[in-house]
């Protein structure tokens, strides 16, 4: 017998499936953890808020360097080579273990470290095997009797025969310079049952984060006492080792090998008297036999960058937004105003946590009337540069505002202000940083194995392979945790249209065609479906939002029809089409006059979001403002006629911070926004524009009420080239093209700026609720650098139609052309229509006209 292969006559207790501790048959089941129906050690019902530190039944003389409990020690990657030379234990002691086991336990490569330490039934005794590093000596403490265990090998394997079988015990652990208690992680249960591993391996678990990553956890042990500490999960089906690398063994993992869990591919330990706050990584042994430390893909909070380690946390948060969750639900949102406002909240206003963007930016939004913010990716990304489109850690909220709990309270502020919560969602690719996701055990895991599909060259990124169940659901399941855990109301989808094609931003001969010869992804497609069909089934009132810019039939229809199963899409071709005409001098823009009316084609052919977004202000593009062309007034006015005229268009409508009060630089992450720009009158006037078109729009059913229905929307006149006027009508549901109206009631309340009796002064000034029945809105904008007098227009009906909005006002900064606040109709025909009026359309600018039913023989003001 060698001397790594201690047996003295004893047998082994056999290997255990995932490193269940089992005693003899006739053993007292009382005394055995309880088990929930998956399978895994019932948890105490409290877990606390933060655990004790590892040390903190210490002795009081100090802790040797080294200890892998104490910080100080030395770096992993200078400590000297671990023998492998096996000591024998004291002469008597059945304790044996074949040396390779030994070495392999020590190594770090043993995938089931628990079926050699821990607590070992060995006939009426309990063999006891401890791993402790750099230790002098260990003694396993059982009530008030003290066993010294004998050292199998020194690289930290101890040993001791209890006269007992599977007694309650704790370990005392001795360095040159002091000793510490510390319970055993080796003696528990897993904290993943058998229905966890199935639902993981077949890719359908909708929880995932429940059981993967790092939890706070009691549990209990045979003798009844609480233990407390942390669980670590992390799947890594190719690695040939993982230790667990963190604060509390010194960033040294020799002590805190993890087990697999057989065929699933997970890797799971349980550390006593870990808590809140800890840093933690991954130190994984690739397929291809190399060492890497990783951040773990579940982790839920993180180091603020450029720092990378996960960190353990646990959230105590109580929502208060039951009353905006319970009107969520009960919301469609295809027919309600939808008005986003689009952050990137680190440089709206730089310098602001989470905490204070809940006060700072909740009033803001809710000042300028929009109904939603939308968030560019909150979730952790190493570059701040790519403004959160290359994320890291898909489960954590970035660090760099504040903690987990201190996103929620942001969400749960802006929610119990009645405004709604999108987030950016990056499923398409992630980067390639060496302690992240990419090559995660040594082998392609989360990324396409061939790179003609499993790398994104304009990003330089990996693409997942959703093709792989546990892949996809690694993303299903994230989407599903946003919702759940911060009660968020949408997710924005970010470049779609990358996964849906094969060949996207690829070369000929650069791309692999999927089974049938094509360039479609089919396995994109079905993982998009399934993510959208459950996101909606289990949080109905939420939205999913595609960004996706090509022609793909579908993206918004159900999936049991065969849809992609979106609520939205941005439409990116009407927003592509419209900045370009208006990008146009005047005299120019009647040879493009097609640009602006093409959208009216497909408008009904998905449920659309008309989005002025980041991407439309950056590199180079400057900003919306910049893009219109003549002089600073003339862009003004431009820009807020190209406002009122979106705002009418039918669709939902996505603002980009700072478009808002006319931003004049190009968008800079790096910068907070140029709000001194508020104190010029003009920039000012942008901003009360906005204000009022949300405040108008939310208050006209006729705006949003059919946006995806055809009978919402008329034109008036599409074909007026010459003069560069657009007129269309919007109904709503009272009303329809080519009917008659309800009776209307009278206006709840008058807005700032209209006169005593509520009617608005010239310029044009929104004046609050809608028509009970939600009437009938008539837009003209006129994007010519003139103004037209005596304009005739035909309407539907003859009678009042009051001037609602007027982007020339003088609150706006414009000249105040208008129409003293309403026209009179006559049954006059023009433009296919039964009655007409002739108006005064403002240079550069736009005009809403609302009917008042009951007005046909009132008189007129002055056109």
């Amino acid at each position: 017998m060698n001397s790594g292969d201690v047996n003295n006559g004893t047998a082994r207790t056999g290997h255990r499936g995932a490193g269940q501790i089992t005693g003899r048959p006739d053993a007292d089941p009382a005394s055995a953890p309880a088990r929930d129906r998956s399978g895994r050690v019932a948890l105490a019902d409290r877990v606390p808020g933060r655990l004790p530190d590892l040390d903190n039944s210490a002795t009081d003389a100090p802790a040797a360097a080294g200890d892998p409990a104490t910080p100080g020690g030395p770096d992993a990657a200078t400590r000297p080579p671990t023998s492998l030379a096996a000591a024998a234990p004291a002469p008597g002691v059945p304790l044996g273990l074949p040396r390779e086991d030994l070495e392999r336990l020590v190594n770090g490569t043993h995938h089931d470290p628990h079926s050699l330490l821990g607590a070992h039934p060995a006939g009426d005794t309990t063999v006891v095997r401890v791993l402790r590093p750099d230790a002098s000596a260990v003694t396993v403490l059982v009530g008030e009797d003290r066993h010294p265990a004998a050292r199998l090998h020194s690289g930290g394997v101890f040993a001791v025969a209890l006269p007992e079988v599977l007694p309650d015990y704790r370990v005392e652990v001795a360095y040159p310079h002091g000793s510490h208690v510390v319970d055993d992680p080796y003696r528990h249960l897993p904290t993943l049952g058998e229905m966890d591993l199935h639902l993981i391996s077949e890719g359908r678990h909708e929880e995932l984060w429940k059981v993967l990553g790092a939890h706070l956890r009691e549990l209990s042990t045979p003798g009844g006492t609480t233990v407390t500490g942390v669980s670590f999960a992390v799947w890594a089906p190719s690695a040939r080792g993982v230790r667990l690398v963190g604060d509390f063994d010194f960033w040294d993992g020799r002590a805190f090998p993890m087990r697999s869990l057989g065929h699933s591919g997970v890797w799971e330990l349980f550390v006593p008297g870990a808590g809140v706050g800890l840093r933690y990584k991954y130190e994984i042994l690739g397929f291809d036999g190399v060492w890497r430390q990783k951040a773990d893909p579940m982790a839920f909070r993180t180091e603020v960058p450029p720092a990378t380690a996960s960190v353990v946390t646990h959230s105590d948060y109580t929502w208060d937004d039951q009353d905006w969750l319970d009107r969520r639900a009960r919301t469609a949102w295809h027919a309600e105003p939808i008005s986003v406002y689009e952050v990137h909240l680190g440089s709206w206003r730089r310098g602001l946590s989470y905490r204070e963007l809940a006060d700072q930016l909740t009033a803001y939004v809710l000042d300028n009337g929009f109904t939603h913010v939308e968030m560019l990716p909150v979730a952790e990304h190493p570059f701040g540069g790519s403004w959160g489109y290359q994320v890291s850690a898909y489960y954590a909220p970035t660090a760099r505002f504040g903690g987990p709990d201190e996103f929620r309270h942001l969400v749960d502020t802006l929610h119990r202000a009645g405004i709604g919560v999108i987030v950016d969602w990056v499923p398409a690719h992630f980067p390639r940083d060496s302690w992240a996701l990419g090559r995660f055990d040594g082998t392609p895991l989360y990324e396409h194995p061939d790179p003609r599909r499993g790398e994104q060259p304009d990003w330089g990124t990996y693409v997942f392979d959703v093709g792989r169940n546990e892949v996809r659901n690694f993303l299903v399941a994230n989407a599903l945790y946003w919702f759940e855990e911060f009660h968020i109301d949408g997710l924005r989808v970010d470049a779609v249209a990358s996964m849906l094609y094969l060949d996207y931003s690829r070369p000929d001969g650069g791309w692999l065609p999927n089974v049938h010869g094509g360039r479609e992804n089919l396995e994109a497609v079905a993982f998009l479906q399934e993510t959208n069909a459950t996101v909606y089934r289990r949080f109905p009132g939420v939205m999913m939002i595609a960004e996706e810019s090509t022609a793909w039939p579908g993206v918004t229809r159900p999936t049991h029809l065969g849809g992609l199963g979106f609520g939205f899409k941005w439409n990116m071709g009407w927003m592509h089409d419209t900045l370009d005409y208006n990008s146009r001098q005047p005299v120019h823009r009647s040879y493009h006059h097609h640009q602006m009316t093409f959208s009216m084609v497909y408008a009904y052919s998905e449920n659309f979001v008309l989005p002025f977004s980041h991407d439309e202000v950056v590199h180079g593009k400057g900003s919306l403002l910049r893009k219109m062309p003549g002089t600073r007034w003339e862009q003004l006015a431009n820009l807020r006629a190209l406002y009122a005229y979106m705002w009418a268009h039918p669709g939902k409508k996505l603002l980009f911070m700072g478009c808002e009060f006319g931003q004049d630089n190009e968008w800079n992450e790096a910068a907070s926004l140029d709000w001194p720009l508020l104190s010029d009158p003009s920039h000012r006037g942008v901003a009360n524009l906005v204000a009022d078109l949300n405040e108008l729009y939310r208050s006209t059913p006729a705006l949003y009420r059919r946006d995806s229905d055809p009978s919402g929307f008329s034109w008036i006149d599409a074909n007026d080239t010459a003069n560069n006027v657009f007129s269309f009508l919007r109904w709503s549901d009272g009303t329809s093209a080519g009917g008659h109206p309800a009776a209307a009631a009278p206006n709840a309340a008058a807005r700032a700026g209209a006169d005593v009796a509520g009617q608005p002064t010239a310029g044009g000034n929104p004046t609050g609720a809608d028509a009970a029945d939600g009437g009938v809105l008539a837009c003209v904008t006129n994007f010519a650098g003139i103004g037209h007098h005596g304009y005739r227009l035909g309407l539907p009906f003859p009678g009042r139609w009051r001037e609602v909005l007027n982007s020339d006002g003088q609150r706006y900064g414009g000249g105040n052309v208008g129409n003293f606040g309403a026209v009179q109709a006559v049954e006059e025909s023009h433009h296919g229509l039964p009655a007409s009026a002739t108006l005064t359309l403002p240079p550069l600018g736009t005009v809403w006209f609302r009917y008042e039913p009951g007005t046909a023989d009132s008189p007129g003001s002055p056109a």
